[in-house]
């Protein structure tokens, strides 16, 4: 299943969320797949698209950056697959 993270950074944590990452990597456990990712200009939140079927694993990883960032798992689907599920239920409602 695909997740959007929305991470926000602690004030005045940014550097050091970098650094830890320059240092550890991400630190992901096996399972959870990172996919993508993007960041606000202002350097306040970061935006990561993950993978994994153990949502579960999301604490394991969150327990290592809890620190320096909050975050926010949402579940989450392609749109393609949004307007194939919206395209089934029409046609069972006919």
């Amino acid at each position: 299943m695909l997740y959007m993270v929305i991470e926000t950074f602690k004030e005045n944590r940014v550097e050091d969320v970098y650094n830890r990452a320059k240092q550890c990597g991400r630190m992901l456990p096996k399972g959870l797949n990172y996919i993508e990712s993007w960041v606000e200009p202002t350097f306040t939140r970061c935006f990561q698209l993950m993978e994994t079927e153990n949502e579960y694993l999301f604490q394991e990883w969150i327990s290592k950056w809890q620190d320096l960032v909050q975050f926010d798992v949402i579940p989450v689907i392609t749109s393609e697959a949004a307007a194939q599920l919206i395209n089934d239920a029409t046609h069972r409602q006919q």
